[in-house]
């Protein structure tokens, strides 16, 4: 069984970009967007997924997450109502990796920084650039993005 434990902040700044080892589009879109699990169909790069996710429980929840041939990725996002579009920075600090997403479309403007650990109480480094903590607000999931973008805020 797998469990995704992340913490997701705002930036402050844009400090971080002088940092970023790699960036990669990505295109995602869901299938099932219910408070207790989500079916999630993406295109990172040339790479098709499909990945199910629990309900969070804090900062953890359960994830399975599936490689799919490309071609099937792009016809389910087809099934999807609204397809976030957004590009992933890494951030490689003192052995740990931010995965900033910087979106774009209906949700531009909107910049997230996460990163996943291996415990809820595991330290990792706070570099300048880490804003508030948003965490346990809803409205910065993936999937409420699709329903509610930050433009309409």
């Amino acid at each position: 069984m797998a469990t995704e434990i992340e913490r997701k902040f705002l930036l402050k700044n844009s400090d971080w970009r002088s940092l970023v080892a790699k960036s990669t589009r990505i295109a995602q879109g869901y299938l099932n967007a219910e408070p207790e699990r989500t079916v999630r169909v993406r295109v990172k790069g040339d790479a098709g997924f499909l990945t199910i996710k629990g309900k969070n429980d804090g900062i953890s929840r359960l994830e399975f997450e599936y490689p799919i041939p490309v071609a099937d990725a792009l016809e389910m996002l087809k099934q999807c109502p609204n397809v976030l579009d957004k590009t992933r920075h890494l951030v490689e600090i003192d052995g740990h990796t931010f995965e900033i997403d910087e979106f774009h479309g209906l949700n531009d403007g909107l910049i997230v920084a996460e990163i996943e650990l291996a415990s809820e109480d595991a330290r990792f480094p706070q570099p300048e650039w880490l804003g508030d903590e948003v965490s346990g607000d809803a409205r910065y999931y993936n999937s409420a993005l699709s329903e509610k973008p930050f433009s309409s805020w």
